[in-house]
């Protein structure tokens, strides 16, 4: 990294493993996800203040190949560090030739730092769980309705 001023956030490389760890260690909700295609940190003075993980989509239908979804966004609440990793994971995903990008948020999360990093709300889950008959699942995270947004690529 190269010097930054002390105030001023920037964009650094992040092994996915790194970026799991910080989501075990800081998301109010979830688990790290299980994998992903790749990672982004927002670090602020040289310290890794957030982290965005984008991998397949959750939902079965969106895997097509030519989805991909921000699994994971994670900071320790440094201001506008959601903002420049949506930012920045939609440009990524837009040069890695990915048409299509999603994430959801809970209803209750606002989405100030999706719109300004010029995502769309697109519509709403019903929520619920993951388990099925033919397949048992954990349910360890938010089961609520879930706010579904799209970033223009």
């Amino acid at each position: 990294m190269h010097d930054a001023a002390p105030d001023r956030l920037e964009l650094a490389p992040i092994t996915l493993k790194a970026a799991r760890a910080f989501v075990g260690e800081h998301h109010r909700h979830h688990r790290p996800p299980a994998g992903g295609l790749f990672a982004l940190a927002a670090t602020k003075a040289g310290h890794l203040v957030g982290v965005a993980i984008v991998g397949r989509p959750s939902a079965r239908h969106a895997q097509d190949g030519r989805t991909a979804e921000v699994t994971r966004l994670c900071t320790d609440g440094t201001p506008n560090a959601c903002s420049l990793l949506y930012g920045w994971a939609r440009r990524a995903a837009q040069v890695l030739g990915y048409p299509r990008l999603l994430t959801y948020t809970l209803p209750d999360e606002g989405g100030a730092s999706l719109r300004a990093s010029g995502w769309k709300l697109v519509g709403r889950t019903r929520g619920g769980r993951w388990t099925r008959r033919a397949r048992s699942r954990a349910d360890d995270h938010p089961l609520d309705e879930k706010d579904r947004w799209e970033a223009p690529l």
